[in-house]
């Protein structure tokens, strides 16, 4: 029997939890992810207000903050991927926020 990366189906995203140190993700299938606050800088950033204004992208398949401008895929947090932005990104969206 044979087995490949492409036929794993990634759970879906049920609720989301932020703390001042972490990023905590429910799943459908029973687990929960959580992963250093400081792989996300814009989440770092962000207010408590602004951290709980979040939604789910699609159908669960990654969570998005409209005021930050951030979104994490489960995808990405299943394979321990911290936020992939440039220094330059951050210090542009940083300097906006005023």
């Amino acid at each position: 029997m044979t087995s490949s990366l492409n036929e794993i189906t990634v759970p879906a995203a049920t609720n989301v939890a932020v703390t001042d140190d972490t990023l905590t993700v429910d799943l459908s299938d029973g687990l929960s992810i959580s992963v250093p606050l400081a792989w996300y800088s814009r989440l770092v950033h962000a207010s408590k207000k602004e951290r709980k204004k979040w939604r789910f992208i699609g159908r669960g398949e990654g969570v998005h903050w409209p005021e930050l401008d951030e979104d994490i895929s489960v995808e990405a947090l299943i394979a321990g991927k911290p936020s992939g932005e440039s220094q330059h990104s951050f210090a542009k969206w940083l300097q906006g926020r005023g």
